[in-house]
């Protein structure tokens, strides 16, 4: 664990001691999850402990190709932010070595004169920090593509394809939410399965043109999060979470912040995806109705205008 918070930037403090899960490995902890955009517990669960190991890698420190299951990494988040910024089109940076990701390294390959086989080596390496020289730090091809589909967008929910999901306690609150939305003519599936991946992974086979997603915090704090990373933002994602932020704020007894954070289900979705996290329990539960009204005007609105017209970036922090 400590080689781990040393490898990734994180090193507990002097006088920490080895092999012990002492104060000052559980204060590195917690300045690692803040710094990633995770719940910020101190405790290393097992999505702490993955992201962990994926922050170790460095570009260059293994062979980077296609495989199944896919594989994860700080050094893949890299490649994909230097291949954007280039104008090759990896997607979001997510740090997954997916199909999108492998064709957009062979055809960077097959332009710079590389053996375009698909696997990331010593020669690509060189051959990306060469041409990333010249690049600059623009928010590359990815970004620039979803904000043009947002601006194409219908305008509507008229036909647009959304997933609800919930992670316990709230279907009163999903259901009412899905009721509107159909009502203003979307196509609307509900998920409650517990784990983050399922839910994402049901909302890319929907094809879902936004996520949206509910947990029940066990203090008053709420905000609501949506996808990002230091060298990448989801646009569309935080456009949402920000209008959704705004329409609740000051109702229900909620004051929500807004988060750009790098939790599983906004990660593992293809979309723009929010997750709204409000507290309490039973404080959401009785006022589900109102919540999910305001909420639903928010996503019209977002379907109305997708981009915001002064673009604010939010804190990475945890509440």
């Amino acid at each position: 664990m400590q080689r781990r918070l040393s490898a990734a930037g994180f090193p507990p403090a002097v006088g920490a001691q080895a092999g012990v899960y002492c104060a000052c490995t559980e204060a590195a902890v917690r300045g690692f999850q803040q710094a990633r955009g995770l719940r910020v517990d101190g405790c290393c669960d097992e999505v702490t402990w993955t992201v962990l190991v994926e922050a170790s890698w460095r570009l260059g420190d293994r062979l980077l190709f296609l495989t199944s299951p896919n594989l994860r990494g700080d050094d893949i988040a890299d490649l994909q932010g230097r291949l954007g910024r280039i104008g090759f089109d990896c997607g979001r940076v997510d740090g997954i070595l997916g199909p999108r990701t492998a064709r957009a390294l062979e055809d960077f390959q097959r332009n710079c004169g590389v053996l375009a086989d698909g696997t990331c080596g010593v020669d690509t390496v060189r051959a990306i920090e060469r041409v990333s020289r010249q690049t600059g730090t623009g928010p590359g091809v990815a970004t620039v593509r979803e904000r043009e589909r947002l601006r194409s967008s219908s305008g509507s929910l008229q036909g647009v394809h959304i997933v609800i999901g919930q992670f316990g306690g709230l279907s009163k609150l999903t259901r009412a939410l899905s009721r509107d939305l159909r009502m203003s003519g979307a196509v609307v599936i509900s998920v409650d399965e517990p784990d983050a991946i399922v839910q994402a992974e049901a909302a890319n086979r929907f094809g879902a043109a936004v996520y949206v997603g509910f947990e029940a915090r066990t203090d008053d704090v709420s905000r609501v999060c949506y996808y990002a990373v230091p060298t990448f933002e989801s646009t569309g994602g935080r456009s949402l979470a920000d209008r959704m932020v705004t329409g609740l704020r000051g109702h229900c007894g909620l004051n929500p912040q807004l988060a750009g954070m790098r939790l599983q289900v906004l990660r593992e979705t293809r979309m723009p995806a929010v997750l709204a996290s409000l507290g309490s329990l039973r404080h959401t539960v009785d006022h589900s109705i109102e919540i999910a009204h305001i909420v639903r005007s928010s996503i019209e609105q977002w379907a109305a205008q997708p981009l915001l017209p002064t673009p604010q970036r939010a804190s990475h922090n945890e509440p």
